[in-house]
Formats: structure tokens, C-alpha cells, sequence
């Protein structure tokens, strides 16, 4: 399997579709020119035109509700929001609109849109560029959410929110768009509502979204050392959410530690956590943990951010509390 960067990934997923589909366009802030500020539309405006690349106004709630309409009327308009900070400007597109049109008409219309946004911190962007709003959108009936962490998963992802009738969100994280990996060749997709199960063990499971699915591995190689195998699953599906692959771990490990970095009151981790409490509490040997950033905005210094955010130290002391303390 060819190697590629996680925005290439992105970028051949985008191709692919556009080539495949004449209905899917792309909107969003110097996506065509430009090519993305994080290269993931980098030449498609030279291959497939301006009239299916367009540059839009610096105006989330404008181009977001315009491809609402798009959507509505026969096109897969794919939109980028260049920091999902800035998703907060277009909610009532999202939220009001978007998410709630085909419930509203009966379902004579649909809306087969996809939102892309970069969210997360780790480079020092500070407090208005760095949040990782995913459970907000969570929460709202009507939209779907993935959270891609690895390349093969960004372009299969991406594929199957473009396809889907129904409005989809896709959070790429901006520290993982210069990772590499493998990518299988051809048109694959991986359905929405799969969750990933990236390592076997069985003493602990770990199950992280986003850029922390590298830590937990991390945390699982030093956890190895001390003769304590973490079982790994990446969730990178929120909406529709893949519960039966996580209750199918813990029954082997009895033990579950949850990781993401956005702040924890009100986390996908917390609905996760409270969900496995209500449907297998009979196979926790401990309580869950949650390992997740700090409660408070983030900081422009990096150092400072670093203490915010989960890494591999903590997510592994976690896992180990969890082991060492068993009945």
C-alpha cells in the first residue's frame, strides 16, 4: 500500500469523489487558490474548475446556509471551515438548518453535505484557534460525526460522508495532517458507525479519539514493559457511535480508560462513559476513567498547553491505576 500524508489522504478522497460524482463541490475560505491552509485542497481548483472549487467570503453562516440550499436542491457540496472555532459563526446553519431539514420536510428533501473542520490544540494557536468542539455538534439530533485519526481512515471516512444523504461532519485534528501512513489503493470507503480496534490486550482497554488514538498506543508499548497489555480502540465514529466494539473489549479486559483532549465536563467521553455504566456494569472491575484536557481555555504557551492536553505519560498512569488497584 502506497505511504501518504493524512492531508494527502484528504486530498485523494476529495478526487476521488469529484471525478467519480459531478454533484460533489467544495466550498470554504481559500480552498481553490490557495489550496487550503492545511494543503488538503491543494490544484483540485486547477483540475475541476472554478465553478466546483470555490473561494468563498470570509462568512461561515453565508456559505454554510448556501450549501445547505446546494444540498437541498441536488448537490453534495463538500464545505471547509478553516478552524472549527469558527463553526460557532455558522450554528444556526448547522443546527437549525442543516441537521433538521429533512426531519422537518417529511423526508422529500434530503441534505447530502459534508462539513470538514481542523480542530485541536498542541502548536501554540492559543484559545480561539485550538478548541475541540466535536460534543457540541454531538449533541445535536440529525447530524452524523467521525473523527478520522490515521490517513486509511481520513480518506475512507471522508468518502462515506460525501456519499451519505445525510448531513455529515468529519474533525480532522491540524497535528495529524503531516503524519503518514498507509493507504489502501482504489476506492475504499469504511462505513459511518465503525470503530477501530487497533491493538489487542487484556488487561485494560483504551478507547481515544483524534490525535490521543497515538498516545494511547504510546501508552500501550510503555505499559507492555511493565507486563500490562492495554487493549486499543480508536472510536473515530461519534454519530452514529460503534458501542458494541468497546462493550465486546471490556468483557475481556474489565477495565476502561476513555481519552480525548477536549475538556471533560460534557465530553463524548462523558456520554460514552455514562452509556457503558447503564449497559455493561456488570463487566467493570473498576470505575471508568476519562483522561481529557484541562477545564479552561487553552494556553498560547506551548509549554503551558502541553500540561493541558493528554499525552502518553498520562493516559498510561491511567491505565496503570486502574490494572495495579483490582480487587
Amino acid at each position: 500500500m502506497p505511504e501518504m500524508t493524512y492531508a494527502q489522504a484528504l486530498n485523494a478522497a476529495l478526487r476521488e469523489e469529484m471525478s467519480r460524482d459531478q454533484s460533489v463541490i467544495l466550498w470554504g475560505e481559500d480552498i481553490g487558490t490557495h489550496g487550503g491552509t492545511f494543503t488538503v485542497t491543494k490544484n483540485l481548483m486547477n483540475e475541476f474548475g472554478h465553478d466546483r472549487v470555490k473561494d468563498t467570503p470570509i462568512s461561515e453562516s453565508a456559505f454554510v446556509g448556501m450549501a445547505v440550499g446546494a444540498a437541498m436542491t441536488g448537490l453534495r457540496p463538500v464545505v471547509e471551515i478553516m478552524f472549527a472555532d469558527f463553526l460557532f459563526v455558522a450554528a444556526d446553519q448547522i443546527i437549525n438548518q442543516m441537521a433538521k431539514m429533512r426531519y422537518m420536510t417529511g423526508g422529500q428533501v434530503k441534505v447530502p453535505m459534508v462539513i470538514r473542520t481542523q480542530q485541536g490544540g498542541g502548536r501554540g494557536s492559543a484559545a480561539q484557534h485550538s478548541q475541540s468542539p466535536d460534543a457540541m455538534f454531538a449533541h445535536v439530533p440529525g447530524l452524523k460525526l467521525v473523527i478520522p485519526s490515521t490517513p486509511a481512515d481520513a480518506k475512507g471516512l471522508l468518502k462515506s460522508a460525501i456519499r451519505d444523504d445525510n448531513p455529515v461532519m468529519v474533525f480532522e485534528h491540524k497535528l495529524l495532517y503531516f503524519t503518514k501512513g498507509e493507504v489502501p489503493d482504489g476506492d475504499i470507503t469504511i462505513p459511518l458507525g465503525r470503530a477501530n480496534l487497533v491493538r489487542t490486550g487484556k488487561h485494560v482497554t483504551i478507547a481515544a479519539l483524534s490525535r490521543s488514538v497515538q498516545f494511547a498506543v504510546e501508552a500501550a508499548d510503555m505499559l507492555a514493559t511493565e507486563g500490562i497489555f492495554a487493549e486499543v480502540i480508536d472510536i473515530r465514529s461519534v454519530r452514529p457511535l460503534d458501542l458494541e466494539t468497546i462493550i465486546s473489549s471490556l468483557k475481556k479486559t474489565n477495565r476502561l480508560v476513555l481519552v480525548h483532549e477536549d475538556v471533560q465536563f460534557g465530553s463524548i467521553l462523558s456520554e460514552i462513559s455514562a452509556t457503558i455504566q447503564e449497559e455493561a456494569f456488570d463487566h467493570l472491575d473498576a470505575p471508568i476513567t476519562r483522561v481529557a484536557g484541562a477545564d479552561s481555555p487553552l494556553a498560547a504557551s506551548l509549554p503551558l498547553e502541553m500540561a493541558q492536553l493528554p499525552d502518553a505519560a498520562k493516559i498510561a498512569a491511567a491505565a496503570r491505576k486502574l490494572v495495579t488497584s483490582r480487587p
